[in-house]
């Protein structure tokens, strides 16, 4: 069973002892000496809650706290505070500043242990999430094209997934495959927060298969974007061997010989400017449909409905 992964920030090395001593046995623990090193754990790690002391030099707990909740990918993290104070003034700014609990110090392991099991359980039940990626998921997807419909304003739905994956998973491990969709979901939210800024949404279908929704007129840029971004990023995920060779060996998944040349992505984009989008059901058909002749073509690229009516 996979332990929950908690990242603890903390400049005093004797509090990140005894936090570590007192949490190792039942999480997966990383540290960080400040906010700032915390945000690069978080984008490294991926934890699943983060405990962090209120001061600390170069960025403190409300400035992480702060940094975190303007990343998408990160905003749904529960955030635990420490500090030494109890001014009430202090707890204001800490929650003012997105943290999901505050603890003084000193503190008993025990209560610290069972506000991080309640905290987990709360953030399993309210996030309709993703657990790799901590995007929003179907029920939210659904909410999302729904909106959109009823709106009655031109919008397309970009739906992404990647080409060539099995082959790449066969031979270097689910983990690895787990990085580069993670790695999916960075570039697509960069490229709509690039275009569209906070106007756009992502979701995570599941395994590879993400979808980005976005005023029409957005949406071949933002493509564009994520296949050029990508392209240039998973050469990265090869060992120097398979990199020069720009290709893998392995099976299909019908059990045929393949030589797959590198991980891909493939995108189908929906709208209603051409034609009448009038339930949800639909955006999935036609999505799918375009998804499929984009994967044929076999290498990076993204497809339009060009029909109309």
């Amino acid at each position: 069973m996979r332990k929950e992964r908690i990242l603890i920030i903390d400049d005093d090395p004797d509090i990140r002892d005894v936090l570590n001593l007192s949490l190792s046995e039942h999480y997966t623990i990383f540290e960080a000496c400040n906010g700032k090193e915390g945000l690069e754990m978080v984008k490294a790690k991926n934890p699943d809650l983060i405990i962090t002391d209120y001061n600390m030099p170069i960025m403190n707990g409300p400035e992480f706290c702060r940094q975190l909740r303007r990343d998408i990918l990160f905003r749904h993290l529960p955030v635990i505070m420490l500090t030494g104070k109890s001014e009430t003034k202090d707890m204001v700014v800490g929650i003012e500043s997105g943290s999901d609990d505050y603890l003084v110090k000193p503190f008993e392991p025990e209560t610290l242990l069972a506000r991080i099991r309640m905290i987990l359980a709360r953030t399993i039940r309210a996030l309709d999430a993703n657990p790799l990626t901590h995007l929003p998921g179907n029920s939210s997807i659904m909410e999302e094209f729904q909106t959109h419909i009823e709106s009655g304003k031109p919008f397309a739905v970009g739906y992404a997934d990647l080409d060539k994956f099995k082959v790449f998973n066969d031979k270097y491990g689910f983990e690895h495959g787990d990085d580069i969709i993670r790695a999916l979901a960075r570039v697509i939210i960069d490229a709509t927060q690039k275009y569209c800024g906070n106007d756009a949404f992502v979701g995570h279908i599941g395994g590879d298969d993400f979808i980005f929704i976005c005023a029409d007129d957005k949406a071949d840029v933002i493509s564009q974007f994520i296949i050029d971004t990508f392209d240039k990023l998973i050469p990265e995920y090869y060992n120097e061997e398979d990199r020069a060779a720009g290709f893998i060996t392995g099976v299909d998944r019908q059990g045929n010989a393949v030589k797959a040349g590198l991980v891909s992505v493939s995108i189908g984009i929906v709208s209603n400017v051409n034609q009448k989008i009038s339930h949800v059901a639909q955006i999935g058909e036609l999505g799918a449909e375009l998804k499929k002749y984009a994967k044929a073509i076999g290498k990076s690229n993204f497809q339009r409905d060009q029909r109309k009516g």
